[in-house]
């Protein structure tokens, strides 16, 4: 996304998505099993990274965007981080006992090829039993529904003032759309980043998970721990585990 490239909408990006519960979420399902290697694929500026690492973890978090790792290695404790710029498929082998993907970062790879080399770039780095949590908006639940100018316009409070922002969004295929964030400045300085998001179901999900060679362990439907479809959250919050044996 391109907030996690420019400097200014990194510091937007920051403003709008504080810790949150599905930063707790996530803490207490790293809690639930050993797990001293930790990989953040996709950390952005590190809110969550940080923390597991403040919680004993050793963490190595990945992002292809150089000012949101800039960002991340600034904030308090992200010297306990090994940062990387990159992606799964650098990931060394057997190298962690559990991976994390947040912030709907599943939902950016829209191609299947794409999707499905980053879920065996995972695979091969986690131990055998490692496990893969992340998060993917269910479509059913139609968030897209929101993104125009009218329904997502909202002030960012920032250190120099406040920033207007609204989405944009066309669909390019069936659960396939392509997003527009806009942003204007108090000084009058317009950006605006761009991305195209899957929203895949949850039976994509699962053949996904298990070509790659996972077996699903749980599929959330809200961040209460909610079964799919229950809960007014509209989230696929998968916990997978890597299959002794890598499939090819």
């Amino acid at each position: 996304m391109g907030e996690f490239h420019d400097p200014r909408l990194v510091e937007v990006y920051d403003a709008e998505c504080p810790w949150g519960w599905e930063d707790d979420f996530f803490m207490a399902v790293l809690a639930e099993r050993s797990a001293h290697r930790v990989v953040d694929l996709g950390c952005g500026t590190g809110r969550l990274a940080i923390a597991m690492a403040g919680a004993g973890h050793e963490v190595t978090a990945v992002d292809p965007a150089v000012a949101a790792l800039a960002a991340a290695r600034r904030k308090t404790g992200g010297e306990r981080v090994r940062w990387l710029q990159g992606t799964a498929g650098q990931l060394a082998a057997r190298s962690f006992d559990a991976a994390f993907m947040t912030d709907h970062v599943a939902q950016s790879y829209p191609d299947d090829e794409e999707w499905d080399g980053v879920l065996r770039g995972l695979r091969r780095a986690l131990v055998p039993e490692g496990r893969l949590i992340f998060d993917s908006g269910d479509p059913a639940f139609e968030p897209w529904a929101l993104w125009n100018p009218r329904d997502s316009l909202r002030t960012v409070p920032l250190p120099d003032g406040a920033a207007r922002a609204w989405s944009e969004a066309a669909e390019v295929e069936p659960n396939v759309w392509h997003v527009t964030e806009r942003y204007r400045f108090p000084d009058g300085r317009e950006l605006a980043n761009s991305a195209t998001l899957r929203f895949r179901t949850e039976a994509q999900l699962r053949d996904s998970l298990r070509e790659a060679g996972f077996r699903v362990d749980r599929v959330y439907g809200g961040w209460g721990r909610e079964p799919v479809g229950l809960s007014g959250d509209g989230e696929f919050i998968v916990i997978a585990v890597a299959t002794p044996r890598l499939m090819s």
